[in-house]
Protein backbone atom coordinates (compact mmCIF):
# COMPACT_ATOMS: atom_id res chain seq x y z
CA UNK A 1 0.00 0.00 0.00
CA UNK A 2 1.19 3.65 -0.68
CA UNK A 3 3.25 5.51 1.99
CA UNK A 4 1.46 8.59 3.78
CA UNK A 5 4.68 11.46 4.00
CA UNK A 6 1.70 13.54 6.01
CA UNK A 7 -2.38 14.36 5.98
CA UNK A 8 -1.89 16.60 2.96
CA UNK A 9 0.49 14.18 0.75
CA UNK A 10 0.46 10.56 0.01
CA UNK A 11 2.84 8.22 -2.32
CA UNK A 12 1.61 6.04 -5.17
CA UNK A 13 3.12 4.63 -8.02
CA UNK A 14 1.62 5.86 -11.29
CA UNK A 15 1.51 5.95 -15.00
CA UNK A 16 -0.14 8.34 -17.97
CA UNK A 17 -1.16 5.88 -20.88
CA UNK A 18 -0.77 8.11 -23.98
CA UNK A 19 0.04 7.67 -27.71
CA UNK A 20 0.70 9.42 -30.71
CA UNK A 21 -2.81 9.49 -32.04
CA UNK A 22 -6.10 7.93 -31.57
CA UNK A 23 -6.37 4.00 -32.60
CA UNK A 24 -2.99 2.56 -31.44
CA UNK A 25 -4.56 0.56 -28.30
CA UNK A 26 -4.69 2.60 -25.47
CA UNK A 27 -7.53 1.32 -23.71
CA UNK A 28 -6.63 -2.12 -24.97
CA UNK A 29 -3.45 -1.95 -23.45
CA UNK A 30 -3.89 0.37 -20.31
CA UNK A 31 -7.06 -2.35 -19.71
CA UNK A 32 -4.65 -5.56 -20.03
CA UNK A 33 -2.21 -3.62 -17.58
CA UNK A 34 -5.03 -3.14 -15.21
CA UNK A 35 -5.72 -6.72 -14.99
CA UNK A 36 -2.13 -7.72 -15.12
CA UNK A 37 -1.27 -5.95 -11.80
CA UNK A 38 -4.60 -7.23 -10.40
CA UNK A 39 -3.74 -10.73 -10.68
CA UNK A 40 -0.51 -10.09 -9.23
CA UNK A 41 -2.99 -8.79 -6.13
CA UNK A 42 -2.57 -4.89 -6.20
CA UNK A 43 -4.81 -2.43 -6.15
CA UNK A 44 -5.31 -0.47 -9.15
CA UNK A 45 -7.25 3.14 -9.19
CA UNK A 46 -7.67 3.85 -13.55
CA UNK A 47 -8.71 7.44 -14.40
CA UNK A 48 -9.43 7.91 -18.08
CA UNK A 49 -8.56 11.73 -19.32
CA UNK A 50 -11.09 13.62 -21.02
CA UNK A 51 -15.00 13.20 -21.42
CA UNK A 52 -15.69 9.55 -22.00
CA UNK A 53 -18.33 7.35 -21.28
CA UNK A 54 -17.60 3.51 -22.94
CA UNK A 55 -13.51 3.49 -22.04
CA UNK A 56 -14.65 3.81 -18.06
CA UNK A 57 -16.86 0.55 -18.33
CA UNK A 58 -13.95 -1.05 -20.06
CA UNK A 59 -11.90 0.30 -17.75
CA UNK A 60 -13.76 -0.24 -14.90
CA UNK A 61 -14.39 -4.26 -15.36
CA UNK A 62 -11.10 -4.61 -15.85
CA UNK A 63 -9.46 -3.20 -12.45
CA UNK A 64 -12.19 -3.97 -10.28
CA UNK A 65 -12.60 -0.35 -8.91
CA UNK A 66 -14.86 2.29 -10.53
CA UNK A 67 -13.68 4.82 -12.97
CA UNK A 68 -13.84 8.45 -12.59
CA UNK A 69 -12.83 11.36 -15.50
CA UNK A 70 -9.55 13.60 -14.95
CA UNK A 71 -10.21 16.51 -17.21
CA UNK A 72 -8.61 20.14 -16.05
CA UNK A 73 -11.23 22.26 -18.21
CA UNK A 74 -14.28 19.95 -17.77
CA UNK A 75 -13.77 19.25 -13.93
CA UNK A 76 -10.90 21.82 -12.53
CA UNK A 77 -7.50 21.25 -11.51
CA UNK A 78 -8.53 21.21 -7.89
CA UNK A 79 -10.92 18.39 -8.68
CA UNK A 80 -8.58 16.68 -10.65
CA UNK A 81 -5.86 16.75 -7.54
CA UNK A 82 -8.42 15.60 -5.02
CA UNK A 83 -9.76 12.79 -6.52
CA UNK A 84 -5.60 11.56 -7.58
CA UNK A 85 -5.50 11.89 -3.73
CA UNK A 86 -8.00 10.00 -2.75
CA UNK A 87 -6.81 7.43 -4.96
CA UNK A 88 -3.52 7.18 -3.81
CA UNK A 89 -4.82 6.76 -0.38
CA UNK A 90 -6.17 3.51 -0.92
CA UNK A 91 -4.13 2.01 -4.02
CA UNK A 92 -1.11 0.23 -5.03
CA UNK A 93 -1.02 1.88 -8.57
CA UNK A 94 -2.63 4.49 -10.33
CA UNK A 95 -2.81 4.27 -14.39
CA UNK A 96 -4.25 7.13 -16.43
CA UNK A 97 -5.36 6.73 -20.20
CA UNK A 98 -4.69 9.87 -22.15
CA UNK A 99 -7.25 10.70 -24.77
CA UNK A 100 -6.55 11.31 -28.30
CA UNK A 101 -2.73 11.86 -29.23
CA UNK A 102 -0.26 13.00 -26.65
CA UNK A 103 -0.61 16.52 -27.37
CA UNK A 104 -3.88 16.42 -28.74
CA UNK A 105 -6.19 18.93 -27.10
CA UNK A 106 -6.43 22.26 -24.45
CA UNK A 107 -5.77 20.98 -21.82
CA UNK A 108 -3.80 18.02 -23.20
CA UNK A 109 -2.67 14.68 -22.12
CA UNK A 110 1.00 16.48 -21.51
CA UNK A 111 -0.41 18.83 -19.58
CA UNK A 112 -2.22 16.66 -17.28
CA UNK A 113 1.07 14.31 -16.86
CA UNK A 114 3.08 17.23 -16.65
CA UNK A 115 0.42 19.26 -13.72
CA UNK A 116 0.43 16.39 -11.74
CA UNK A 117 4.27 15.28 -12.42
CA UNK A 118 3.33 11.35 -13.96
CA UNK A 119 5.29 9.86 -15.53
CA UNK A 120 4.31 9.07 -19.10
CA UNK A 121 4.41 5.46 -21.45
CA UNK A 122 3.39 5.72 -24.56
CA UNK A 123 2.19 2.92 -26.43
CA UNK A 124 2.36 2.94 -30.50
CA UNK A 125 1.20 0.46 -33.05
CA UNK A 126 4.59 -0.28 -34.62
CA UNK A 127 3.03 -2.29 -37.66
CA UNK A 128 5.33 -1.16 -40.62
CA UNK A 129 7.75 -0.05 -38.94
CA UNK A 130 11.10 -0.59 -36.85
CA UNK A 131 13.44 1.86 -36.11
CA UNK A 132 11.30 4.88 -37.26
CA UNK A 133 9.21 3.86 -34.01
CA UNK A 134 12.43 5.52 -31.79
CA UNK A 135 12.66 8.38 -33.90
CA UNK A 136 9.12 9.31 -33.28
CA UNK A 137 9.39 8.48 -29.14
CA UNK A 138 12.31 10.40 -29.26
CA UNK A 139 10.51 13.13 -31.16
CA UNK A 140 7.18 13.22 -28.44
CA UNK A 141 10.09 13.02 -25.73
CA UNK A 142 11.81 16.20 -26.56
CA UNK A 143 8.82 18.13 -28.04
CA UNK A 144 8.21 19.55 -24.99
CA UNK A 145 10.77 19.81 -21.17
CA UNK A 146 7.79 19.90 -18.57
CA UNK A 147 6.92 16.00 -18.96
CA UNK A 148 8.70 12.72 -18.35
CA UNK A 149 8.35 10.56 -21.30
CA UNK A 150 9.90 7.32 -19.55
CA UNK A 151 8.83 3.98 -22.02
CA UNK A 152 6.67 2.47 -24.92
CA UNK A 153 4.83 -0.21 -25.50
CA UNK A 154 4.94 -1.79 -28.67
CA UNK A 155 1.93 -2.96 -30.02
CA UNK A 156 1.39 -5.03 -33.19
CA UNK A 157 4.83 -5.64 -32.63
CA UNK A 158 5.59 -8.79 -34.77
CA UNK A 159 8.71 -11.18 -34.20
CA UNK A 160 11.83 -10.62 -31.56
CA UNK A 161 13.71 -9.40 -34.11
CA UNK A 162 11.08 -6.61 -34.74
CA UNK A 163 11.46 -5.74 -30.95
CA UNK A 164 15.39 -6.14 -31.08
CA UNK A 165 14.97 -3.44 -34.05
CA UNK A 166 12.48 -0.91 -32.43
CA UNK A 167 14.28 -1.37 -28.67
CA UNK A 168 17.80 -0.46 -29.74
CA UNK A 169 16.37 2.68 -31.76
CA UNK A 170 15.19 4.34 -28.48
CA UNK A 171 17.25 6.79 -26.55
CA UNK A 172 19.32 5.39 -23.76
CA UNK A 173 16.53 6.78 -21.06
CA UNK A 174 13.40 5.36 -22.14
CA UNK A 175 12.67 1.91 -22.10
CA UNK A 176 10.28 -0.36 -24.26
CA UNK A 177 8.14 -1.83 -21.19
CA UNK A 178 6.55 -4.47 -23.34
CA UNK A 179 5.34 -5.96 -26.72
CA UNK A 180 1.64 -6.66 -27.79
CA UNK A 181 1.69 -9.19 -30.61
CA UNK A 182 -1.35 -8.38 -32.84
CA UNK A 183 -4.37 -10.55 -31.98
CA UNK A 184 -8.07 -9.98 -32.44
CA UNK A 185 -8.89 -12.40 -29.56
CA UNK A 186 -7.31 -9.21 -27.30
CA UNK A 187 -8.56 -5.69 -29.12
CA UNK A 188 -11.85 -4.41 -27.75
CA UNK A 189 -15.37 -4.94 -29.43
CA UNK A 190 -16.43 -1.12 -31.15
CA UNK A 191 -19.83 0.21 -32.74
CA UNK A 192 -20.55 3.78 -34.31
CA UNK A 193 -19.58 5.72 -31.08
CA UNK A 194 -17.05 3.80 -30.04
CA UNK A 195 -16.55 0.77 -28.02
CA UNK A 196 -19.31 -1.12 -27.02
CA UNK A 197 -20.68 -1.36 -23.60
CA UNK A 198 -18.77 -3.48 -20.76
CA UNK A 199 -22.55 -4.39 -20.39
CA UNK A 200 -23.08 -6.31 -23.18
CA UNK A 201 -20.28 -8.61 -23.15
CA UNK A 202 -19.09 -8.74 -20.00
CA UNK A 203 -17.73 -12.50 -20.44
CA UNK A 204 -15.88 -12.04 -23.57
CA UNK A 205 -13.85 -9.06 -22.08
CA UNK A 206 -13.15 -11.26 -19.32
CA UNK A 207 -11.50 -13.39 -21.45
CA UNK A 208 -9.80 -10.48 -23.67
CA UNK A 209 -8.62 -8.92 -20.46
CA UNK A 210 -6.82 -12.42 -19.38
CA UNK A 211 -5.44 -12.56 -23.00
CA UNK A 212 -4.42 -9.17 -22.76
CA UNK A 213 -2.48 -9.89 -19.25
CA UNK A 214 -0.76 -12.76 -20.67
CA UNK A 215 0.13 -10.52 -23.96
CA UNK A 216 2.19 -8.52 -21.61
CA UNK A 217 4.05 -11.09 -19.82
CA UNK A 218 4.76 -12.51 -23.31
CA UNK A 219 6.08 -9.57 -23.89
CA UNK A 220 8.46 -9.01 -21.50
CA UNK A 221 6.40 -6.93 -18.94
CA UNK A 222 7.66 -9.04 -15.97
CA UNK A 223 11.01 -8.50 -16.51
CA UNK A 224 10.83 -4.84 -16.70
CA UNK A 225 8.70 -4.35 -13.65
CA UNK A 226 11.28 -2.91 -11.50
CA UNK A 227 12.84 -0.64 -14.35
CA UNK A 228 13.09 2.78 -13.28
CA UNK A 229 9.10 3.60 -15.10
CA UNK A 230 7.14 2.29 -12.23
CA UNK A 231 8.37 4.30 -9.10
CA UNK A 232 5.82 6.00 -6.65
CA UNK A 233 5.65 9.87 -7.04
CA UNK A 234 3.97 12.02 -4.56
CA UNK A 235 0.16 13.63 -4.86
CA UNK A 236 -0.63 16.28 -2.71
CA UNK A 237 -3.98 17.20 -1.44
CA UNK A 238 -5.82 20.21 -2.73
CA UNK A 239 -5.52 23.41 -0.93
CA UNK A 240 -8.86 24.35 1.68
CA UNK A 241 -9.47 27.90 -1.10
CA UNK A 242 -9.10 25.57 -3.96
CA UNK A 243 -11.12 23.33 -2.90
CA UNK A 244 -13.89 26.07 -2.65
CA UNK A 245 -15.18 25.74 -6.26
CA UNK A 246 -16.95 22.45 -5.69
CA UNK A 247 -17.91 22.12 -2.06
CA UNK A 248 -21.83 21.63 -1.54
CA UNK A 249 -24.41 22.02 0.85
CA UNK A 250 -27.48 19.05 1.60
CA UNK A 251 -28.82 21.21 -1.21
CA UNK A 252 -30.96 17.89 -1.83
CA UNK A 253 -31.36 16.24 1.04
CA UNK A 254 -34.98 14.18 0.95
CA UNK A 255 -35.05 14.16 -2.63
CA UNK A 256 -35.48 11.00 -4.36
CA UNK A 257 -33.53 11.30 -8.19
CA UNK A 258 -34.65 8.10 -10.57
CA UNK A 259 -31.75 7.47 -12.56
CA UNK A 260 -32.23 5.71 -16.43
CA UNK A 261 -29.72 2.85 -16.43
CA UNK A 262 -29.82 -0.41 -18.55
CA UNK A 263 -28.41 -0.41 -22.28
CA UNK A 264 -30.35 2.30 -24.53
CA UNK A 265 -29.15 4.67 -21.27
CA UNK A 266 -25.68 4.30 -19.69
CA UNK A 267 -23.33 7.09 -20.42
CA UNK A 268 -23.40 8.20 -16.50
CA UNK A 269 -20.18 9.51 -14.84
CA UNK A 270 -20.17 7.56 -11.85
CA UNK A 271 -18.83 11.56 -10.14
CA UNK A 272 -22.08 12.83 -11.14
CA UNK A 273 -24.00 10.15 -8.92
CA UNK A 274 -21.81 10.29 -6.20
CA UNK A 275 -22.53 14.61 -6.59
CA UNK A 276 -25.69 13.86 -6.33
CA UNK A 277 -25.66 11.68 -2.76
CA UNK A 278 -23.02 14.49 -1.67
CA UNK A 279 -25.96 17.23 -1.65
CA UNK A 280 -28.58 14.78 -0.24
CA UNK A 281 -30.11 13.01 -2.74
CA UNK A 282 -31.41 9.71 -2.58
CA UNK A 283 -30.66 7.43 -6.11
CA UNK A 284 -32.84 5.27 -7.50
CA UNK A 285 -32.23 3.09 -10.84
CA UNK A 286 -34.61 2.13 -13.56
CA UNK A 287 -34.67 0.59 -16.81
CA UNK A 288 -36.97 2.27 -19.60
CA UNK A 289 -36.07 -1.16 -21.34
CA UNK A 290 -37.35 -2.99 -18.59
CA UNK A 291 -39.54 -1.72 -16.18
CA UNK A 292 -43.25 -0.61 -16.92
CA UNK A 293 -43.13 2.01 -13.89
CA UNK A 294 -41.05 4.83 -12.29
CA UNK A 295 -39.86 4.37 -8.52
CA UNK A 296 -41.04 6.94 -6.76
CA UNK A 297 -39.09 10.02 -6.83
CA UNK A 298 -38.95 13.71 -6.98
CA UNK A 299 -36.75 14.13 -10.10
CA UNK A 300 -35.76 12.29 -12.88
CA UNK A 301 -32.41 11.97 -14.96
CA UNK A 302 -32.61 10.63 -18.50
CA UNK A 303 -28.63 10.35 -19.49
CA UNK A 304 -26.76 9.52 -23.07
CA UNK A 305 -26.36 6.36 -24.39
CA UNK A 306 -27.90 4.40 -27.61
CA UNK A 307 -31.73 4.84 -27.57
CA UNK A 308 -31.24 4.60 -31.22
CA UNK A 309 -30.15 0.43 -30.76
CA UNK A 310 -33.61 0.19 -28.98
CA UNK A 311 -36.09 2.12 -30.51
CA UNK A 312 -39.03 -0.88 -30.98
CA UNK A 313 -38.37 -2.32 -27.69
CA UNK A 314 -38.60 1.95 -25.51
CA UNK A 315 -41.55 2.40 -28.21
CA UNK A 316 -43.28 -0.69 -26.76
CA UNK A 317 -43.04 0.24 -23.04
CA UNK A 318 -46.43 1.82 -22.85
CA UNK A 319 -46.75 2.18 -19.16
CA UNK A 320 -43.75 3.61 -18.88
CA UNK A 321 -43.62 6.26 -21.64
CA UNK A 322 -47.54 7.01 -19.97
CA UNK A 323 -45.65 7.73 -16.31
CA UNK A 324 -42.46 9.48 -17.63
CA UNK A 325 -45.38 11.65 -19.60
CA UNK A 326 -47.61 11.96 -16.71
CA UNK A 327 -44.49 13.00 -14.18
CA UNK A 328 -43.47 15.28 -16.37
CA UNK A 329 -47.14 17.08 -16.63
CA UNK A 330 -46.71 17.22 -13.07
CA UNK A 331 -44.28 19.79 -13.11
CA UNK A 332 -41.45 17.62 -11.50
CA UNK A 333 -37.17 18.36 -12.30
CA UNK A 334 -36.59 15.91 -15.28
CA UNK A 335 -33.09 16.70 -17.00
CA UNK A 336 -32.37 14.96 -20.65
CA UNK A 337 -29.17 14.15 -22.21
CA UNK A 338 -28.41 13.65 -25.41
CA UNK A 339 -29.68 10.12 -25.84
CA UNK A 340 -32.48 11.37 -23.05
CA UNK A 341 -32.93 14.43 -25.46
CA UNK A 342 -34.17 11.76 -28.38
CA UNK A 343 -36.26 9.96 -25.90
CA UNK A 344 -38.14 13.38 -24.62
CA UNK A 345 -38.86 13.80 -28.21
CA UNK A 346 -42.10 12.97 -30.35
CA UNK A 347 -40.58 10.02 -32.12
CA UNK A 348 -37.43 8.82 -33.27
CA UNK A 349 -35.51 7.29 -36.69
CA UNK A 350 -33.22 4.45 -36.10
CA UNK A 351 -30.05 3.43 -38.18
CA UNK A 352 -32.75 1.07 -40.39
CA UNK A 353 -34.68 4.28 -41.06
CA UNK A 354 -37.34 3.02 -39.21
CA UNK A 355 -39.64 5.62 -37.15
CA UNK A 356 -40.96 4.84 -33.52
CA UNK A 357 -42.72 7.01 -31.12
CA UNK A 358 -41.14 8.19 -28.25
CA UNK A 359 -42.35 10.42 -24.90
CA UNK A 360 -43.45 13.29 -26.91
CA UNK A 361 -43.03 15.81 -23.75
CA UNK A 362 -40.87 17.63 -25.85
CA UNK A 363 -41.69 19.04 -29.55
CA UNK A 364 -39.81 18.16 -32.15
CA UNK A 365 -38.11 14.61 -34.12
CA UNK A 366 -34.72 12.83 -34.08
CA UNK A 367 -33.19 10.29 -36.69
CA UNK A 368 -29.76 9.35 -36.95
CA UNK A 369 -27.58 10.51 -39.78
CA UNK A 370 -24.48 7.89 -40.19
CA UNK A 371 -21.34 8.83 -39.40
CA UNK A 372 -21.33 12.53 -39.87
CA UNK A 373 -21.39 14.28 -36.15
CA UNK A 374 -20.75 16.68 -33.42
CA UNK A 375 -18.35 16.53 -30.69
CA UNK A 376 -16.08 18.74 -28.23
CA UNK A 377 -16.28 20.57 -25.36
CA UNK A 378 -18.83 22.92 -24.29
CA UNK A 379 -20.47 25.16 -21.69
CA UNK A 380 -23.86 24.68 -21.10
CA UNK A 381 -25.36 27.87 -20.51
CA UNK A 382 -28.63 27.59 -18.13
CA UNK A 383 -30.89 30.08 -16.23
CA UNK A 384 -29.35 28.17 -13.08
CA UNK A 385 -25.87 29.00 -13.96
CA UNK A 386 -22.82 27.71 -16.22
CA UNK A 387 -21.93 24.01 -16.37
CA UNK A 388 -19.36 22.64 -18.23
CA UNK A 389 -19.24 19.00 -20.16
CA UNK A 390 -19.05 17.91 -23.62
CA UNK A 391 -21.17 16.64 -27.01
CA UNK A 392 -21.14 13.84 -28.86
CA UNK A 393 -23.90 12.66 -30.96
CA UNK A 394 -24.07 11.25 -34.26
CA UNK A 395 -28.33 12.05 -34.59
CA UNK A 396 -29.85 15.53 -35.58
CA UNK A 397 -33.14 17.00 -34.32
CA UNK A 398 -35.87 18.89 -36.59
CA UNK A 399 -39.01 20.94 -35.63
CA UNK A 400 -37.52 21.21 -31.96
CA UNK A 401 -38.80 24.29 -29.87
CA UNK A 402 -37.31 28.16 -29.25
CA UNK A 403 -34.24 26.89 -27.26
CA UNK A 404 -33.57 29.01 -23.89
CA UNK A 405 -29.80 28.78 -24.58
CA UNK A 406 -27.17 27.36 -25.97
CA UNK A 407 -24.01 25.78 -25.21
CA UNK A 408 -20.58 27.49 -25.62
CA UNK A 409 -17.68 26.26 -27.40
CA UNK A 410 -14.10 25.83 -25.91
CA UNK A 411 -12.63 27.50 -28.70
CA UNK A 412 -15.19 28.13 -31.16
CA UNK A 413 -17.60 31.31 -31.72
CA UNK A 414 -20.35 29.28 -33.20
CA UNK A 415 -23.50 29.21 -31.30
CA UNK A 416 -23.13 25.07 -29.57
CA UNK A 417 -26.08 22.51 -28.92
CA UNK A 418 -29.28 23.95 -27.95
CA UNK A 419 -30.81 24.42 -24.30
CA UNK A 420 -34.60 23.44 -24.28
CA UNK A 421 -36.84 23.96 -21.07
CA UNK A 422 -40.28 23.03 -21.28
CA UNK A 423 -41.94 23.26 -17.69
CA UNK A 424 -39.57 21.63 -15.55
CA UNK A 425 -37.55 19.56 -17.77
CA UNK A 426 -34.24 20.47 -19.23
CA UNK A 427 -33.22 19.07 -22.18
CA UNK A 428 -29.94 19.19 -24.45
CA UNK A 429 -27.07 17.12 -26.08
CA UNK A 430 -24.92 18.13 -23.78
CA UNK A 431 -23.33 15.53 -21.15
CA UNK A 432 -23.14 17.69 -18.05
CA UNK A 433 -20.09 17.13 -15.73
CA UNK A 434 -22.07 18.28 -12.15
CA UNK A 435 -19.15 19.19 -10.29
CA UNK A 436 -18.22 21.90 -12.60
CA UNK A 437 -21.21 23.86 -11.03
CA UNK A 438 -22.97 21.80 -8.39
CA UNK A 439 -25.48 24.66 -7.05
CA UNK A 440 -26.71 25.40 -10.41
CA UNK A 441 -26.86 21.15 -11.27
CA UNK A 442 -28.97 21.12 -7.34
CA UNK A 443 -31.28 24.08 -8.55
CA UNK A 444 -32.20 22.20 -12.05
CA UNK A 445 -33.02 18.95 -9.64
CA UNK A 446 -34.49 20.83 -6.80
CA UNK A 447 -36.34 24.22 -8.67
CA UNK A 448 -37.91 24.88 -5.06
CA UNK A 449 -34.18 26.05 -3.43
CA UNK A 450 -35.45 29.37 -2.32
CA UNK A 451 -33.07 32.17 -2.13
CA UNK A 452 -33.17 32.04 1.64
CA UNK A 453 -31.43 28.52 1.70
CA UNK A 454 -28.77 29.79 -0.50
CA UNK A 455 -28.01 32.63 2.13
CA UNK A 456 -27.69 30.00 4.69
CA UNK A 457 -24.97 28.34 2.62
CA UNK A 458 -23.47 30.91 1.99
CA UNK A 459 -23.34 31.99 4.87
CA UNK A 460 -22.00 29.05 6.28
CA UNK A 461 -19.13 29.46 3.80
CA UNK A 462 -17.87 32.71 4.89
CA UNK A 463 -18.29 31.43 8.38
CA UNK A 464 -15.90 28.61 7.55
CA UNK A 465 -13.27 30.69 6.06
CA UNK A 466 -12.87 33.26 9.00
Amino acid sequence: MPLTDSHNSVNCPALFISAPSSGEGKTTITSALARYFKNQGKGVRVFKTGPDYLDPQILEQASGNEVQPLDMWMAGDAWCRQKLFEAAQCSDLILIEGAMGLFDGEPSSADLAAKFGIPVVVVMNVKGMAQTAGAIVRGLANYRDDFNLVGLIANHCATNRHRELIELALPSDISLIATFARDEDVALPERHLGLVQASEVFDELEVRFEKGAQALIDGDLNSSIESSWLKPITFKRPEAAQLQSFQTEKWLQGKTIAIAKDKAFSFIYQSNVLLLEKMGAQVKYFSPLNDNALPKADALWLPGGYPELHTQTLASNKSLLLEISDFFQQDKAILAECGGLLYCLETLTDLQDKQYPMLNILQGHGAMRGKRGCQGMQTACLPEGEVRGHAHHRSRTQSTPTPVGFGRRQRHAAPGEEIYRSKQLTASYLHLFFASNPLAIAKIFNPSLSDNTLCISKAREAQASC
